[in-house]
């Protein structure tokens, strides 16, 4: 967080803790090198207790922006002006100076979004969605399919409080389920979507039965290590047409670089190659 924070050119940065296993360098760079920029993105790792004197200086610091990742999104929207996305989700992933202030967004919902049209093209007119969990991508992940006008949400969650306070201010549109539910919801479903840790390389398999899905279902995984979660093998193995965790990452990611940048980068097979390489080299 010393000296080296300070460039020449115009950079961004990662702001959590930890922070090094982030992957949005190699993003951000492929773009800035694409559009002949030059500038930089790094990663900082700030504890919780340094955040607010961190973002306090960002622009002392060199800084555009940021995207902030775990723990620091609830206090990142504290102390910033956040817009509607962001406060609707309860956290905000990607910070940027306007009118000589900090303000943040979430562009966890767009990279969702866009992930999903770009690999289920007409996803959305599949009807009803099961979102499994109940955290903070589960909140960007409802909030985007509400906004884009899925007409009902099964919100699947072991904790059935938590499932509850994010369900309430969407009213009949969000409806709660235990997890002995999912079977019987499953049927219904048009999407599918894993916000949980569950699959992720170190954590349990998730308990799922793709065979109860629709032949015309679309299948939706957060997490990118493994790239191919067990679930996403499950609904490919039954031809049905998948999303996984890599695309909404550098989807996400297109955002926060036009806000620091000023250029609109695009995600090509070429970034998402080479950001797959160094997720397999580990």
């Amino acid at each position: 967080m010393g000296a080296n924070s300070v460039s020449a050119g115009p950079a961004a940065c990662l702001i959590g803790w930890p922070a090094a296993h982030s992957r949005s360098p190699i993003i951000h760079k492929y773009w800035l090198k694409q559009f002949g920029i030059m500038g930089d993105y790094r990663i900082e790792a700030v504890e919780p207790a340094a955040f607010a004197d961190f973002i306090g200086s960002l622009a002392a610091r060199g800084y555009r922006g940021a995207n902030v990742t775990i723990p620091h999104k609830e206090q990142a929207l504290a102390l910033s002006t956040p817009d509607a996305r962001a406060r609707a989700v309860g956290a905000a992933n990607t910070l940027y100076f306007a009118n000589g202030s900090l303000h943040s967004t979430n562009t966890d919902v767009e990279g969702f979004i866009g992930n999903l049209d770009a690999s289920a093209p007409g996803w959305d007119a599949n009807g009803e969605a099961v979102v499994l969990g109940a955290g903070g991508s589960a909140r960007a992940v409802v909030f985007g399919l509400l906004d884009r006008g899925v007409a009902r949400i099964h919100l699947v969650n072991r904790s059935h409080e938590r499932a509850q306070m994010l369900a309430r201010p969407y009213g009949d549109r969000v409806h709660v389920a235990p997890w002995r539910d999912v079977d019987a919801i499953l049927p219904k479903a048009g999407l599918v979507v894993n916000t949980t840790s569950l699959g992720m390389q170190g954590q349990p398999l998730l308990p799922f039965d793709a065979s109860a899905l629709r032949a015309d279902a679309t299948v939706a995984d957060l997490v990118y290590v493994p790239l191919e979660t067990t679930l996403l093998k499950a609904a490919k193995a039954r031809g049905l047409r998948t999303a996984d965790g890599l695309g909404m990452l550098l989807h996400q990611a297109v955002r926060g670089f036009e806000l620091w940048f000023g250029k609109r980068p695009q995600v090509t097979p070429e970034l998402r190659a080479l950001v797959e390489a160094d997720l397999t080299s580990v």
